[in-house]
């Protein structure tokens, strides 16, 4: 066994790089091209590799050292002979030597296979195949952007493939010729299923093939030819480097290393968006799966609005005179409210009918009472204490949901908000401590923030805090409606136009006046035996308004 040093290798025109992570620790065994550190200079991140495998006896950098070429990093315990090294490298130096003074006389071929590796040449045909998905199940094919013979650049969409929940885009890995397509639309594929065939483009070899031969004989005399391709990053013109800001300026100041930025190329990830979890929060391969895996299986919900955003506009003057209305800012907020209402809340509707005529016939009595205290006795101040009582009784229903989805907050106080439609659009005033007040109380706070909504003199305070919405269409017309849970609140009650039918009592049909009504509640937070039992008592308490006095 022999304890050899392990040095910085030729890292080109860069003169002091820094140490961003540590990749061994002390007793570690490491294989040959194992990456020990990553070093990072102003243009490029590299993993620099072990030259031959051992056991790794002593670390002598830390976290932000400055190197440059030829800087002890480890001690590493190898196998072999002592004295095989000196007669190894003895022999070395000749060949080294003598591919050099050929490089004047010839094109520089015979230091080639020193200086690159295999997948160098990449003019010859290639396999796409779908990146890591970070998830075994098979996706669907949804859409194929590409056809044989087509020209394509580095991270052109291939293919658009869907899972249940969400859908992404396949990039090509390399700029070239598309010699076959081996899926089309339906098709079902995973992670490694052949795409397409390509032929590399060959404009983009020869690039970094002069650069590339020239620190391989330096590397050959300093370590190991296996350091040679570490020194391929530091140049501004290396693969790696170059492609490594190709999406956005800011991507570059990314702590990523070269196999990182390639892994998220391949799987079109913007490393902006992914949190690191290695050493100064530098972006791992295990970050980048984890990343992708989770747009994978993110909510439906999450997508929708970039499902709606792509509908397509349509050039409508084809086919007569337009005119484009521009949106006031309450309509735009109000449509934002219910698409997101209605995507991230699953629905039930509760369908019930409540015999108001007995308290129609009482409310008409006391108009002259109303007259003389100078307010209008409309339905809604009996429908908003009805509401109240519901609420006390089934307080299930006065709770918001926290994100978490750990827990619910429970109100102890019922504020109701009541839909007002105005000339601007919809709004919502709230009638607070609705339970505390009188039908007199609560006739006048509804004409009031009535004539407010009107007016355009709602202030935020106004529309703020309400436990549970009655929206009612009143004398618009109708037989029912589902009204649109307002979030954070649970719950929501639909009013729609009184009608006379006949109903069956007392062993005759008999004409009463019929108030259809819907609650519509969060299925996420109220269970549907809960509905039932609030519509049906709401319905009683309706239909005999001694029982709030009980």
């Amino acid at each position: 066994m022999a304890i050899e040093t392990i040095k910085v290798p030729d890292i080109g025109d860069a003169s002091e790089v820094e140490v961003i992570e540590l990749l061994v620790s002390v007793g570690q065994t490491v294989a040959e091209n194992d990456s020990l550190l990553v070093l990072e200079s102003d243009k490029a991140a590299m993993e620099i590799p072990a030259p031959k495998a051992g056991v790794v006896k002593s670390i002598l950098l830390n976290l932000g050292d400055q190197v440059s070429t030829g800087t002890e990093m480890l001690t590493l315990e190898v196998e072999g002979e002592a004295e095989a090294k000196p007669a190894a490298k003895s022999e070395s130096e000749p060949a080294t030597t003598a591919a050099a003074s050929s490089a004047a006389t010839t094109p520089a071929v015979t230091e080639k296979p020193a200086s690159e590796p295999a997948p160098a040449v990449i003019t010859a045909e290639q396999t796409i195949e779908v990146p890591d998905l970070g998830t075994d199940d098979e996706v669907e094919v949804i859409e194929v952007h590409i056809k044989a013979g087509d020209t394509v650049a580095v991270e052109d969409s291939l293919i658009t493939l869907e899972s249940d929940k969400a859908a992404m885009d396949v990039p090509a890995p390399l700029a070239g010729v598309i010699e076959s397509m081996l899926v089309k639309v339906g098709d079902k594929v995973k992670t490694g299923t052949p795409i397409a065939k390509i032929r590399g483009a060959a404009d983009s070899a020869p690039a970094t093939k002069p650069e590339a031969a020239a620190p391989a004989a330096k590397a050959t005399t300093s370590v190991s030819p296996a350091a040679a391709p570490a020194s391929a990053p530091a140049p501004a013109t290396a693969p790696t480097a170059a492609q490594a800001p190709a999406t956005t300026d800011a991507s570059a100041r990314v702590y990523a290393g070269p196999a990182v930025r390639k892994l998220a190329r391949e799987l079109g990830v913007d490393l902006q968006q992914v949190p690191g979890t290695g050493a100064k929060s530098r972006i791992l391969k295990e970050d980048i799966h984890a990343f992708v895996k989770a747009r994978i299986n993110a909510p439906a919900s999450t997508t929708s609005a970039v499902a709606i955003s792509s509908i397509p506009d349509i050039d409508f003057s084809q086919f007569g005179e337009i005119e484009k209305v521009p949106r006031s800012k309450l309509h735009r907020l109000t449509a934002n409210n219910m698409h997101r209402n209605w995507t991230a809340i699953p629905h039930v509707a509760q369908f019930n009918e409540a015999d108001v005529t007995d308290l129609e016939d009482f409310r008409e009595s006391l108009k002259s009472e109303a007259d003389r205290r100078k307010t209008k006795l409309t339905f809604l101040p009996f429908l908003l204490k009805a509401c109240a009582r519901a609420l006390q009784e089934y307080p299930q229903f006065n709770v918001s949901l926290h994100s978490s989805g750990e827990y619910v907050i429970q109100k102890k106080y019922i504020h109701i908000g009541v839909a007002v439609a105005t000339e601007a659009g919809l709004v919502v005033p709230v009638i607070r401590n609705v339970d505390k007040k009188s039908i007199w109380q609560l006739a006048d706070e509804v004409l009031q923030q009535a004539d407010k909504a009107k007016s355009r003199k709602l202030t935020n305070e106004d529309m703020q805090g309400a436990c549970f919405t009655i929206s009612s269409l009143g004398a618009l017309g109708g037989t029912g409606f589902i009204p649109i849970v307002n979030a954070p609140e649970v719950a929501i009650l639909g009013v729609a136009k009184t009608a006379i039918k006949p109903v069956y009592r007392n062993g005759e049909f008999v004409p009463r006046k019929m108030l259809p009504i819907t609650l519509s509640y969060d299925h996420k937070a109220v269970n549907g035996v809960d509905g039932g039992l609030f519509s049906t008592y709401l319905a009683k308490l309706l239909e005999d308004i001694r029982h709030l006095a009980l």
